[in-house]
């Protein structure tokens, strides 16, 4: 979806790396996370003071290939060392679908996926991970369980205003994002944390120094400059340096996105969508809705069992309930493709209705 709108700026988020540049491993020697480059770390703190949703004083900055890197630098980080049993990580249901196999691939003897943090009643230490706003059904999260020993990661992927007002600058101990995310740029693979602690903050980086020797530097580089761009078009938007505002367009894109998907799902009773509450957005400074990222489409029909085999058959790819920790009558479809496909989504889940 962002595809147009980086078409559109044309050669202001080029950079140019020179064959002699960033051939070290290291970035800033004086960094506790010695492969941040400098200028990444500026335009992140730039862009947070920008929009306002999230707190980065006091905070270091840890960068990753990815929040995927991060999540499992993080429960790295916060697991006991000395237990005599993993730690149980959880989160609500629908969770993100990848949070139980990435926790479980390599069968740590830190940690271990302990499913809804809504049944969770195993007493001891855990680590809860809160996706505000949620991946998948777009709904403003806080921590379930709420226990001494509990241990909060909040993955903020999706907090950027495109999707969700931005009520208030998040001020947590560990807080992922990601390029991908908030710009759309999914390839370039950067994703940062802002992390209190800063012991916490050293484990997470020794984690990505054992497991990738830091983080590519052309890639932060990349992402340094598509950052600064964005920053500039909603300083100075439609200036000629600037260009309009990415986040201004991206919420009138994901807007105009979701009126048409609600228009065509209101047009029969097989389906049916979450109803979100309006909130004020201080960075748009008007009332807005939430517009996830991906819609969370619930099959009425009693008849249909499988939501996602359902749409299969009609050539609408989608990911099903299970793989979120809940039923089949539930699917998660992306918000995010081209217009064409997006387009040809809407009259193939039209046929459906008819």
């Amino acid at each position: 979806m962002y595809e147009s709108y980086w078409q559109q700026m044309g050669e202001k988020t080029t950079v140019v790396i020179p064959g002699w540049q960033s051939m070290s491993y290291f970035s800033d020697v004086k960094n506790p996370c010695w492969f941040l480059e400098p200028e990444f770390a500026k335009q992140v703190v730039r862009l947070h003071n920008l929009v306002g949703n999230a707190v980065t004083e006091g905070r270091q900055i840890v960068v990753g290939t990815g929040s995927s890197q991060l999540f499992l630098a993080a429960l790295y980080a916060l697991a006991p060392k000395d237990a005599s049993e993993p730690i149980s990580v959880i989160s609500a249901a629908p969770f993100y679908s990848s949070y139980p196999s990435m926790t479980d691939y390599l069968k740590s003897g830190l940690y271990k996926w302990a499913g809804d943090a809504r049944s969770f009643d195993k007493e001891g230490p855990y680590i809860e991970l809160v996706t505000s706003p949620n991946n998948p059904d777009g709904f403003v999260r806080h921590s379930m369980v709420n226990r001494t020993g509990g241990i909060l990661v909040h993955d903020l992927a999706y907090y950027w205003p495109q999707y969700t007002p931005i009520s208030s600058a998040a001020d947590h101990d560990l807080t992922l994002f990601t390029v991908s995310k908030a710009t759309g740029h999914a390839g370039t693979r950067i994703g940062w944390a802002l992390v209190k602690d800063p012991e916490v903050a050293k484990k997470m980086i020794k984690f990505i120094e054992l497991s990738t020797i830091g983080v590519s530097r052309d890639s932060q580089l990349r992402a340094a400059r598509i950052l600064e761009v964005i920053i500039n078009s909603s300083q100075n938007p439609g200036g000629p340096e600037s260009g309009e505002s990415f986040f201004k367009i991206s919420y009138h894109f994901m807007a105009e996105r979701w009126q048409l998907l609600r228009e065509a799902v209101n047009k029969g009773r097989f389906f049916s969508l979450p109803d979100f509450q309006q909130g004020f957005c201080q960075f748009l400074n008007q009332v807005s809705q939430p517009q996830p990222a991906f819609a969370w489409l619930k099959c009425e029909d009693e008849g249909v069992e499988d939501c996602e085999s359902l749409l299969r058959g009609h050539k609408i790819l989608t990911r099903g309930g299970r793989s979120f920790g809940v039923g089949p009558k539930y699917v998660r479809v992306s918000m995010l493709d081209r217009d064409h496909n997006f387009n040809l989504f809407l009259k193939r889940l039209a046929s459906i209705q008819t």
